[in-house]
């Protein structure tokens, strides 16, 4: 067997054992790329092996993506079909794992009306809002991984050819996933239990506010009252242990909706919609956005903000040390799920309701009373740098480092001495 092939072997296993945690009996279902066909069949293989129950795939090829957003009739794209939305409905209530591969060209949609693309975004969002809401309430298990698809790996690596591109991509992702190492399974529940540690630490401080200082950045951020500080490993509904995101390197919780002030600027770009929004910043009143620039993509932006009421408003406040793998790398990766583990990020949009004690339980009305942002999307940005900082200011008024310089400001000590 290659050692491409036994990476791949490892990968495959460590998205099932670790990152979904498929169980005998489950089923699965895996949105890929057609370009992740031999990975797609790997996973199928062992997923079956350890005794899933169905394997559904959703195929996408960005070509034809393209295709159909430059050139189909707009009530098309207005419109999600029904059919498709209720049949991935039924099976997360059927208990099946859902398995993201991702790897999308970040210049996909350059070029085309972002009205289009704004259109179809909002129509899938509306459509899926049921299974959305299903995932982001952790009632199922469901992880992200990567695939260095041919157009992501020219964007990262554009001075040497595709072919060579994607093998650097992939050294990178096998890198970063912890696949180079004699057990990435042992090094995945390591790293798990030192996002753990920190994310105690913060369950036991209960920060009222977040204060942000950096080049271009002055912001404070209410934190809900009876927040949850989440990442590594989560749990579901049913109690399986599961990684979202493959990479991890974050520990984040709930922001106010209406309790953000100040100016925010981007660090790296934002892949959103097939188009790069770079170098933005936004001005926030009272949790909303209020005005917004950007050096390029500000009209993308400005469809992404006016997505719903709640897109203008903060959904998650995320925190990652600067020297994480992924921003040791030096690369930027035009990626979100790669570039957010490089740097502490917010998301504008709708909050995880896992984020705050009882909020799978809430309703609209409860949630709006908790200072919970709802909205159609969810989109982080990266707003970190080796010159940020960060205090978090207590229910006393008083004001104590979490970051200095991009970094923890708080002693291994004190974090291992938190217990669960």
């Amino acid at each position: 067997m290659s050692t491409h092939r036994k990476q791949l072997e490892k990968y495959a296993d460590l998205a099932l054992k670790k990152g979904v945690n498929l169980q005998r009996g489950q089923g699965l279902i895996i949105n890929a790329p057609i370009e992740a066909a031999e990975l797609v069949r790997i996973i199928s293989a062992k997923a079956f092996g350890r005794g899933a129950k169905n394997v559904h795939l959703e195929w996408n090829d960005e070509v034809l993506s393209y295709i159909k957003m430059k050139n189909a009739p707009l009530e098309v794209l207005e419109n999600f079909p029904k059919w498709k939305a209720e049949g991935l409905e039924e099976m997360v209530k059927d208990g099946y794992a859902l398995l993201s591969i991702y790897g999308p060209n970040p210049d996909l949609y350059k070029g085309v009306n972002s009205k289009r693309i704004a259109k179809a975004n909002k129509a899938s969002a509306k459509a899926l809002t049921n299974y959305r809401d299903y995932i982001m309430n952790d009632k199922t298990t469901w992880s992200i991984i990567a695939y260095p698809q041919e157009a992501w790996a020219q964007k990262v690596f554009p001075e040497v050819d595709p072919e060579e591109a994607k093998e650097k991509l992939w050294e990178q992702i096998f890198h970063i996933t912890r696949i180079d190492q004699e057990d990435p399974i042992q090094a995945w529940e390591d790293h798990n239990e030192k996002l753990r540690q920190a994310r105690e630490y913060l369950n036991q401080k209960q920060y009222k506010k977040l204060h942000y200082k950096a080049p271009g950045t002055d912001l404070s951020i209410e934190l809900v009252a009876n927040h949850l500080w989440h990442g590594g490993s989560a749990t579901s509904e049913k109690g399986m242990e599961f990684n979202p995101n493959m990479p991890t390197e974050e520990v984040f919780t709930m922001p106010h909706k209406t309790g953000v002030q100040g100016k925010v600027t981007s660090t790296k770009p934002l892949n959103y919609a097939g188009n790069l929004i770079e170098n933005f910043t936004l001005t926030f009143e009272d949790g909303k956005v209020v005005d917004y620039e950007a050096e390029s993509g500000k009209e993308t932006l400005k469809h992404l903000l006016e997505s719903d009421e709640g897109a203008k408003r903060l959904g998650e406040v995320a925190l990652v040390p600067n020297e994480s793998p992924i921003s040791e790398s030096g690369h930027i990766f035009y990626n979100t799920l790669y570039d957010e583990n490089a740097s502490c990020h917010l998301a504008l949009g709708k909050a995880y309701p896992t984020n705050i004690r009882g909020g799978s339980t809430f309703n609209q009305e409860q949630m709006d009373a908790h200072g919970v942002n709802d909205s159609l999307i969810h989109e982080d940005f990266m707003m970190g740098s080796a010159e940020l900082d960060i205090d978090g200011e207590t229910k006393e008024g008083e004001f104590e480092p979490i970051f200095r310089k991009g970094t923890w400001a708080i002693s291994l000590e004190d974090l291992q001495e938190t217990p669960e």
